[in-house]
């Protein structure tokens, strides 16, 4: 039997959007721990969105994150002695930390100048649908699908 579950920190929303995934992305986009560093690349990230696009960024933003986030995924489980790729429902919290995750790891690997560039592009290539994050997105529902023969043995 697992222990209790924790107590949900409450994040703050962010002093642009007032917004609390926004807070929560950043949170994924930290390293160290420099917050305040990670706020700035978002906020750059947003502007060059917003002029290259002409479009309202935190649309796309959202958009982007709505594109990227998968809705299954495929979890090993052994049974007698074979391991089967079982695919399974995302709790909507995951969901979006996958997502999150995704976005900023497929904009880190991205060639050009500067993070905040990386991230921009990343974006509005996943508000297109198009984009590395959302590349695994399909490649994960893919995996699933040519495993759905397996669903039964669902935990």
């Amino acid at each position: 039997m697992r222990k209790r579950k924790p107590k949900l920190r409450v994040i703050q929303p962010d002093p642009r959007y007032g917004d609390q995934m926004v807070t929560q992305f950043v949170n994924n986009l930290m390293l160290q721990g420099k917050k305040g560093v990670a706020f700035k690349l978002f906020y750059d990230a947003m502007d060059i969105v917003k002029q290259r696009t002409g479009e309202e960024e935190h649309g796309i933003w959202k958009k982007a994150l709505n594109n990227a986030m998968p809705q299954v995924e495929v979890r090993s489980r052994r049974i007698g002695g074979a391991t089967f790729q079982i695919p399974t429902e995302i709790r909507a919290k995951r969901k979006i930390s996958i997502g999150m995750k995704w976005l900023i790891k497929f904009a880190r690997q991205r060639s050009g100048k500067g993070f905040a560039e990386k991230l921009a592009a990343e974006l509005i290539a996943a508000s297109k649908g198009e984009g590395a994050a959302v590349k695994r997105k399909e490649d994960t529902h893919r995996m699933a699908e040519s495993n759905r023969a397996f669903a039964h043995f669902r935990v």
